[in-house]
Formats: C-alpha cells, structure tokens, sequence
C-alpha cells in the first residue's frame, strides 16, 4: 500500500498533480491517499521530499523458488496441426532458456501426436512431455487445463509461455488461478534479468499508450501468453537431438463437464493474415466500404490479403478477421502498405515488426510515417489507384 510520512510532507501538491488516476489529493497540508489509488509508483518518483513509498505485502504462492526450474511451452494444436505460435515461443524460450541455463520443454496435448514431436525438437525443445489420449481430440478447456496444471505441479517449471490465442487466454488462467502464479497476458517482449534470472514480461498498457514491463518475484511459475507474430521461430534444425517423453495420465483426469458436438472450420479462416506475406491494410482516410475496393485490387495485384485499423473493422467496412493492432492481430509480412492509417500506438504495436512498410497518407504529420519505410504524402484515391496500374504494367 501506499504510506504517507506526514512529519516529512510538505503539501507541495506534486503528487497530486503526477497522479494519474486523481487519488491523491492535499488536504490540510499532507497528501492522503484514495481508494482508487493503483500503486503506480507515479507519486512517489515526483515526490522530492520522500515522503511518500510504496509498503509492498509479502505475498507468495507458499513455494520455495530455488525449487522451480526450467522453461515450458504450451504447445497448441488445431486440427491436428502444431499452430505457428508454438514455434515462434519456441524461438524466444530457446533464448531464455540459454539465458538462464536450463532444460526447454514442450508440452503437447492431443490425440496422435507422436509424430508432431520430432518438429517440435528441430524447433528448439530439449524435452517434449507427450500427452495421448482420444479424449483430447477437442479442445476442453477444463480437461486441459487440468492436465497442464498436474504436469506443472509434478515437474515445477519456473516460466510456462502459452501463445495469446483464444486457446491460451481460455486455459492459462485457468492454470495460474489453480497454482496461485503470476500472469501476464499480451506480452510483446520477453527477457531474462541476468541479477536474479527475473523473467522480464512487457506488454502494451494503458489502452497501448505505455508499455509495462511486469515481475513475478515472488511465485512460481512464472507464467505469460504471448501475441502471435512478435517473436521469430528458429529456422528448424533438423540435426538437433531431444527427448519425448510420454506421460500417462490417470483416467479421472480426462473427466469433463463440456461436450464438443461438432467442430466446423470457419471461412473466415482460410485467408489468415498472418500468414501472408504482403498486406494492403486501410483506415478510417478510406471514408467508406467503397473505399476497400481500390486498396482490394491493389491487394489482388501483389497477391496479398487485405487488413485493416480498428476504425475500419468498428465502421463495418471490414470484417474483424482482417483487424491488426492490439485488439486485432499481430502481424508480420514482408510488405505493409498502410492506406489512410494514422499509426497510432494501438494500431502500430499490431504491424511495426513488417520488413517493409509503406504509408500512404495526406496528412504528412501521421504517426505512421514514424515508423513507415517509405512514405508517400499525398491522397490516397489517387495514389493507390496509380501504383496498382504501374504494377500491373510491370508484370505484364
């Protein structure tokens, strides 16, 4: 909680004015603290008398820390299928776990998987934990999460990666609220504090405007999901050596209250912009659903797929598959050309790992220039319409 020294305050009202979020305020010369207070820590660094700090509670799991160790992978499969994001976690749990100088382990649930796991090895795991069964032929979250938290328990990971798919988001806090761990949800960037081998989890905050760099010091494991496409898979190396370990469950824990009637794979899925390498991506600049048609065939020149800003989606110009930002998808294609987008932080967190990116906007004082490539200050309807034509001439 956040304590007040009254004998060394001086009502300067600093941190009244620092504070965020109003819930702090002067009363009769001392600060006094409200119950909206967040513990944000803003106060405390504007205060230059010092006297105010943040009295932090021993709270714990009741683990002992030293006892945890190693990084895991969720590893999540779809229709018989290992998802990209299990690789891409794959590529940054490597890292940590070179870091810290322990075992990286995949943990894969499913129903004839074996021969998924020797990808799995070539993507970086030391040790794959195996988990057969027909009962998890379909996702349940319940059967699931009950499983992960059995094999956490068991073998005491000190950090477990999970992809932030709707997947991940339904069973990992599941698991965290059963074991009592920290998590950080949306994570853009993952490291390890050399000091104390600290898991350093940072993630987009304040509706993007900030980015938050989170701990879990004290309980174990440490536990984050991670956005698809801002972390990069290993190039598989197929030569690599691990361990497949196969674990048998006792039966009660297959037990579920969710039936699965039917599984029907959307449309909508078989164009995932995440999977392609050049995206032509429009805004609110477009004005209209019309709008979408010329940024579609430039799309359909360069055999690429059609994204859009929030604005776009919330409009009703485009569907919500085709959203990038921070409450779309992540992405990252060779091309991004960006039609009347401003770039603001919770678009851009989405698209700004693209190879290349091209923005085309009238207004020259755009966000997006900030981190576009190639900039192209002019007006769209024009410009758009006259680089698709220039590319159909150079392929003819």
């Amino acid at each position: 909680m956040l304590k007040v020294d009254s004998d060394v305050c001086i009502g300067c009202g600093a941190c009244e004015e620092s504070c965020p979020f109003g819930a702090i305020s002067v009363e009769d010369g001392c600060a006094v603290v409200g119950d909206n207070c967040t513990l944000c820590g803003t106060c405390v660094d504007a205060c230059e008398v010092e006297a105010l700090h943040i009295e932090e509670a021993e709270r714990t799991n009741g683990v002992e820390l030293d006892a945890w160790s190693g990084i895991w992978i969720f590893i999540e499969c779809r229709h018989g299928v290992i998802a990209d994001i299990s690789f891409e976690l794959l590529g940054i749990g490597r890292k940590l776990a070179d870091d810290r100088g322990v075992a990286l382990c995949a943990v894969l649930l499913g129903n004839d998987l074996q021969g998924s796991c020797d990808s799995l090895i070539a993507g970086g795991a030391d040790i794959v934990y195996l988990v057969e069964d027909p009962a998890l032929g379909q996702y349940r979250e319940d059967v699931y999460g009950r499983i992960l938290e059995h094999l956490i328990r068991e073998h005491k990971p000190e950090v477990v990666l999970a992809g932030a798919t709707a997947i991940g988001r339904s069973v990992i806090p599941q698991v965290a609220t059963a074991l009592g761990a920290g998590l950080t949800a949306d994570c853009t960037q993952l490291a390890i504090r050399k000091e104390d081998g600290m898991l350093l989890q940072t993630r987009p905050a304040f509706g993007g405007n900030i980015m938050a760099t989170i701990e879990c010091p004290r309980s174990r494991p440490q536990m984050a999901t991670v956005r698809a496409k801002v972390m990069a898979p290993l190039d598989p190396d197929t030569s690599r050596k691990g361990e497949i370990m196969p674990v048998i469950m006792k039966q009660e824990l297959f037990d579920s209250a969710i039936e699965v009637l039917e599984t029907i794979q959307a449309e909508t899925d078989q164009v995932n912009i995440q999977e392609v390498e050049v995206l032509v991506a429009g805004g609110r600049g477009l004005e209209s659903e019309k709008g979408f048609a010329i940024i579609r065939e430039l799309a359909d020149e360069l055999n690429g797929a059609l994204a859009a800003s929030r604005a776009a989606v919330d409009a009703g110009w485009v569907s919500y598959p085709h959203q990038v930002g921070q409450t779309g998808k992540t992405v990252c294609p060779k091309l991004y050309i960006a039609c009347g987008i401003s770039g603001a932080i919770q678009h851009a967190v989405g698209m700004q790992s693209a190879k290349t990116i091209v923005a085309i906007n009238r207004d020259e004082e755009a966000p997006i220039f900030d981190i576009a490539t190639y900039g192209v200050v002019g007006d769209l309807f024009e410009v758009v319409p006259a680089l698709t034509e220039k590319i159909r001439e150079a392929r003819k």
